[in-house]
């Protein structure tokens, strides 16, 4: 039986391959078209005469989104955003580090709730700002950064201060984007506002290009080159690069949305909420530990106080939530945390972590029930498979406080609790003044509307047993991550934010160090603060180890220097205290006086050494 078998002509095989080999090549070129931005071009106008520059557009999402000051150092990169806010009504204001800019930022965002906005140029303008922005990050803050760059054609080619700013802040923060054409700005920025404030809130990286920020003309006038161009190659370059201009700024001021996007904000389910009621029912010994994390929008923190209140559980405070319950509230426990935490037999742990302030979960009994509330999932669960086992871990905000109802209520379970505090006022120190008599006094005249700002070590650590916030969100203190000059800054963002308030800023003269030059912002900014400096002449919250430990004070001392002289010097107002002038009442009335003359105040505050804190680790 015969096969027949149909050959294909030899000759049909070149025209099919012709076929394939132009498909290609009609596919290739209409991918380099769609990346040359040939088509976007053909349905979207370049404005030529156009005076308007990208910085306008960064602005007016800033005012959409009801931001009040941006917070800079100038650079020639950003100059554009800073001079369309200023037109926009945004206050800016310049600091003369770019560090306090973003902690000006972040004490915005804590206060008010919103994203707090801090813009500075590239390259070291913005490496500066990276121990502020992994505080925000560890704080929770959320912080919308601004970064100049070099222009879009220039990057990797060694221009000025031109590094790979991305890969910097990748780890550090939610979100991170670089815009590559003028239309993509608003879009962009409203994508990174959203970012900062939903599910756990952070800091936002965007980073701008110049070209992508100043008006066509002047991009054009160092784009393209002037005259007109010979030979082939230099042909094919001027039309690749009046190309790249006309795709900056194709439909860059075509109208657009600037407002804000719907949040995404994890919320506990009902039968969540309904297995914690069960437990915290059942509980004779219950405690609540409430961190930063609970005061977060859109939690308004005087519903959250009555949430607590109706609990009616005792509680301890920490971060952002002292002072949640004022200053001597039945509920609110101050000493003997981790005795209690022993001995209770139900314990909600609201917007905080168990990390090295809470021993790991090691201050937490095995015998206790433990409901845990937070935002992130992965902090939540910290530590749990090696000290403690939440019964109930709920990922969600602190509204989950408002569905749990009445609970509990026991008198004398709460009053158990109640210390005295360690009296060391009287004890003489070798010279000078004794630091916990100061603050003794500091806390009997601090008036009801005072923000404190801390920012130091062992001065600061004793303040925080003995000076108490006068309400919620009275309290800046670096947060988790424990950084040093983070004063100034808050201190900024938050006499901004509450004009009316005292801001009393508690520094350790060490930690001042990082803060004394933006004295100069204050005056000239017209910010009146008061900055109470324990200057003990040295880093006493490490030699208080280091000494005993390892018998050596090496790096450890200071000076008592006349930072109240330094601080005149850049026009505040100073005054001291010491043992020859111990009238502290006096020195510190005198203080808010001036401050409410419109002055910004140093107090020079020389004191010896306690044994208040000794025991105290610093690592």
């Amino acid at each position: 039986m015969e096969t027949l078998t149909a050959a294909a002509p030899a000759g049909s095989f070149f025209p099919s391959f012709l076929l394939l080999a132009c498909g290609t090549l009609v596919a290739a070129l209409l991918g380099c078209a769609h990346r040359l931005g040939l088509f976007y071009q053909l349905m979207h106008k370049v404005d030529k005469a156009s005076i308007q520059h990208g910085g306008e557009n960064v602005a007016a999402v800033l005012r959409a989104h009801g931001v009040r000051f941006l917070f800079t150092l100038v650079g020639g990169h950003i100059s554009p955003i800073l001079v369309a806010c200023e037109k926009l009504g945004i206050r800016v204001v310049d600091t003369r580090h770019e560090v306090t800019a973003v902690f000006a930022a972040d004490a915005v965002a804590r206060l008010t709730g919103t994203v707090g906005v801090a813009a500075v140029t590239a390259g070291p303008g913005l490496t500066n700002t990276v121990t502020a922005v992994k505080n925000a990050q560890i704080a929770q803050s959320p912080v919308l950064l601004l970064g100049g760059a070099a222009s879009t054609l220039l990057q990797n080619r060694g221009a000025l201060q031109a590094i790979d700013q991305m890969a910097l802040f990748r780890p550090l923060c939610k979100f991170c984007a670089s815009v590559r054409r003028v239309r993509d700005i608003v879009p962009t920025l409203r994508a990174a506002m959203v970012a900062a404030q939903s599910g756990t809130p952070g800091p936002v990286f965007v980073e701008l290009p110049v070209d992508v920020l100043y008006p066509y003309f002047i991009v054009q006038k160092e784009m393209v080159p002037a005259k007109p161009p010979k030979g082939l190659v230099a042909r094919m370059v001027t039309w690749y690069l009046e190309n790249h201009l006309a795709n900056l700024f194709a439909g860059a001021w075509e109208p657009r949305p600037e407002g804000p996007l719907p949040l995404d904000i994890p919320q506990a389910s009902p039968q969540q909420v309904q297995r914690c009621v069960e437990i915290l029912s059942r509980a004779k010994r219950p405690l609540v530990v409430l961190g930063s994390q609970a005061l977060l929008p859109p939690t308004p923190a005087d519903r959250l106080r009555t949430a607590v209140e109706t609990l009616g559980i005792p509680c301890f405070l920490g971060g952002m939530a002292r002072g949640l319950l004022g200053r001597n509230h039945p509920l609110h426990i101050r000493q003997n945390r981790s005795a209690a935490l022993k001995k209770a037999d139900v314990v909600l742990l609201a917007g905080i972590v168990c990390d090295f302030r809470l021993s790991y979960g090691r201050v937490l009994s095995r015998s206790s029930k433990i409901i845990i509330v937070n935002r992130n999932r992965k902090e939540m669960l910290m530590n749990s498979d090696m000290f403690w086992k939440p019964q109930e871990a709920v990922q969600g905000d602190g509204t989950v406080a408002f569905k749990l109802g009445k609970v509990y209520c026991s008198s004398w379970w709460a009053a158990s609790w109640r210390g005295p505090a360690r009296e060391k006022a009287l004890t003489p120190v070798g010279q000078h003044l004794n630091p916990v008599r100061v603050l003794q006094l500091v806390e009997e005249i601090l008036p009801d509307n005072t923000i404190l700002v801390v920012d130091g070590g062992d001065f600061v650590g004793t303040a925080a047993h003995l000076v108490q916030p006068r309400g919620p969100l009275r309290w800046l203190d670096p947060g988790a991550f424990g950084t040093l000059g983070v004063g100034a800054g808050f201190a900024l963002g938050a006499k901004l934010c509450r004009p009316d308030a005292e801001v009393w800023c508690l520094f350790g003269d060490g930690a001042f160090g990082y803060s004394l030059i933006e004295f100069d912002t204050f005056v000239r900014h017209k910010i009146p603060v008061i900055a109470l400096v324990g200057n003990d002449a040295g880093w006493t919250q490490i030699s208080r180890e280091q000494v005993p430990c390892l018998g050596s004070n090496v790096a450890c001392g200071l000076a008592y220097t006349d930072y109240h002289k330094a601080a005149m010097g850049l026009g505040a107002q100073g005054l001291l205290l010491s043992r020859e002038k111990d009238q502290v009442v006096e020195v510190l009335r005198d203080a808010q006086q001036q401050c409410r003359d419109g002055h910004p105040v140093v107090v020079n505050i020389l004191i010896g050494r306690t044994d208040f804190r000794d025991g105290s680790i610093a690592v």
